[in-house]
């Protein structure tokens, strides 16, 4: 290592064209800040080193899925009582 470097030819990051389109921020992407447990960081790591990804993108998959699932409405008595009288009457028919 040299005791001293020149950087007088040096060009900014902004004016090297490969290092500008990685200072652009990705489409249809925010960044944000969040804290999770330690351990669910350390699963998504795992599921996105088997899957070959980053762990933030294997999260955002993760979340993509779980929008995506249809919310299941909780079986009420009531719930229940209106399939039994439906049953019932459609024998009876």
């Amino acid at each position: 290592m040299r005791k001293e470097y020149d950087f007088s030819k040096a060009k900014r990051a902004r004016e090297v064209p490969h290092l500008t389109a990685l200072r652009k921020p990705a489409k249809n992407k925010t960044r944000i800040s969040i804290m999770l447990d330690d351990d669910v960081i350390a699963g998504f790591r795992k599921r996105a080193e088997a899957a070959g990804v980053g762990y933030q993108t294997e999260i955002n998959r993760a979340l993509h899925e779980a929008l995506a699932a249809p919310t299941k409405k909780p079986l009420t008595l009531d719930a229940v009582r209106r399939v039994v009288r439906e049953e019932l009457n459609s024998k009876r028919a």
